[in-house]
């Protein structure tokens, strides 16, 4: 069985973010990129366990970008992951992203989709349903444990209130939360090998635009902390209503 995890290449969590040509994009410069840490942590991860334990032949990284994402994507050879596809185009919107994903999937007989639940900068969690769509696959959402036993598939996720477990047969698609996998340290046999594992570049089928960025909005950040001592708890629960407006 081959698996497939898609990766997005996004901001460092430390990076300052700032915009740019009148807040209309993002300010790439000087940023430093990474694996989305729910692709890297918990979906490529948990795939290498499974090939690990011998239940699967093969694990792909699969991205949509342009060439400066190919260090990002070796960052995932480093990992373990065997080899890799960038579709070479910037990925205007999750629509996209997803039908190129779907499709090389199809082609080429993959029966474990496993992608992150989101990514830290869009937080939009949409990519991993819509390659289900278009491939016409079952999706279990936000998993938190996966277990294979042949052609089945165990699957946890939270629900409202508790946990639901979910038993489905391959093919399948899974968007994977906290608690699927222990993130790793890239070891030095892992580092070096990265710079001989194979990374394919094929061009981006067609695919209409359907989103465009207006502008962007920075958050107005953390305000200054009001501290309350026993004696003034009425106080605070009129600011909290009158001021915070939060009850």
């Amino acid at each position: 069985m081959k698996i497939l995890v898609p990766i997005s290449n996004v901001p460092d969590t430390t990076t300052k973010i700032a915009f740019a040509n009148g807040d209309t994009e993002f300010n790439a410069a000087g940023v430093q990129f990474i694996i989305n840490p729910y692709d890297e942590w918990y979906a490529l991860v948990r795939a290498l366990e499974l090939k690990e334990a011998g239940k699967a032949e093969k694990v792909t990284v699969i991205h949509v970008g342009l060439t400066e994402s190919d260090a990002t994507i070796r960052k995932a050879f480093a990992l373990g992951a065997d080899d890799g596809v960038r579709i070479d185009a910037e990925g205007p919107d999750a629509y996209f992203v997803a039908e190129q994903i779907a499709k090389y999937a199809q082609e080429n007989g993959y029966e474990l989709i496993m992608a992150g639940k989101e990514t830290i900068s869009y937080n939009g969690s949409s990519v991993g349903a819509m390659i289900a769509g278009f491939m016409d696959l079952p999706l279990i959402s936000l998993a938190t444990k996966f277990e294979l036993e042949g052609s089945k598939a165990l699957v946890e996720h939270d629900v409202d209130g508790g946990t639901q477990v979910v038993e489905c047969e391959l093919p399948l698609v899974i968007s994977c939360s906290k608690g699927m996998a222990e993130q790793r340290i890239p070891n030095m046999k892992g580092i070096m090998s990265a710079r001989t594992k194979p990374l394919t570049v094929i061009p981006a089928s067609g695919s209409d635009k359907l989103t465009n960025i207006k502008s962007y909005t920075l958050s107005a950040g953390r305000t200054t902390c009001k501290m309350f001592d026993e004696d003034h708890i009425d106080e605070m629960v009129n600011l909290l209503h009158t001021e915070a407006k939060v009850i």
